[in-house]
């Protein structure tokens, strides 16, 4: 059974985009698809000039694809070890460097590396497992609902941290129920339903798009605007 029905869409280095949609739209199944975890049945996926539909995720990850999951699933280990579970040889960085750099973006990580990351609140679980997915040093980061369940003022660092990272020059796909936030951080956006594209088109362009505001965005006005 298809879930997914002609989707295309483009990422930039350096570029968010936002997949939006209601439950069931098919976006958790389009990032599982780029990273590998589910297999395209037709179509292709170029990452970097390259076909890469049919890799293994690990071989995904290697290419420079990272992938933080849905519901964290960080491992019943360390910090510092759920960053070595992580960590891909031969991406151009040493694990060391990389580490630290994890610990620049998230201090409380660095502080609590020998913690189990499986006792840490709900908002450093995710930040254990955005930092394992950048120990393989990725060109494009897939982050599929990175503030479920977050008190606001985690959901703010870690948006900050996205920013962050863009630019760097990193890609990210993002996936994320927070409309609000969703449209203040993205260059473009594509919003699916039912596993196909209904429309798609610069941030502030969808927000001011009647059909998107009104399905999405009710508390905005016309500009985006609060």
């Amino acid at each position: 059974m298809k879930v997914l029905h002609g989707i295309s869409l483009k990422v930039m280095p350096g570029e968010i985009v936002c997949l939006i949609g209601p439950n069931g739209a098919g976006k958790t199944t389009l990032l599982r698809t780029i990273s590998g975890l589910n297999r395209a049945t037709s179509g292709t996926i170029r990452f970097k000039g390259e076909d890469v539909v049919g890799l293994k995720p690990h071989q995904m990850v290697r290419r420079g694809v990272g992938h933080c999951p849905e519901g964290r699933r960080v491992f019943q280990l360390s910090v510092e070890e759920n960053l070595v579970t992580g960590y891909i040889a031969g991406r151009g960085k040493s694990f060391a460097e990389l580490r630290d750099q994890v610990y620049r973006l998230f201090p409380i990580l660095g502080e609590r590396r020998h913690q189990s990351a499986g006792r840490l609140s709900g908002g450093q679980q995710q930040m254990v497992a955005i930092g394992r997915a950048l120990m393989g040093s990725p060109e494009l980061l897939l982050l599929d609902e990175p503030s479920l369940g977050l008190a606001p003022i985690i959901i703010h660092q870690i948006f900050e941290i996205v920013l962050k990272l863009a630019e760097s020059g990193v890609s990210i796909i993002l996936v994320e129920q927070n409309i609000d936030l969703s449209f203040e951080v993205a260059d473009f956006v594509y919003a699916l339903e039912h596993g196909a594209l209904q429309c798609s088109g610069p941030a502030a362009k969808i927000a001011a798009d009647p059909r998107i505001k009104d399905i999405y965005l009710p508390g905005l006005d016309s500009h985006g605007a609060q």
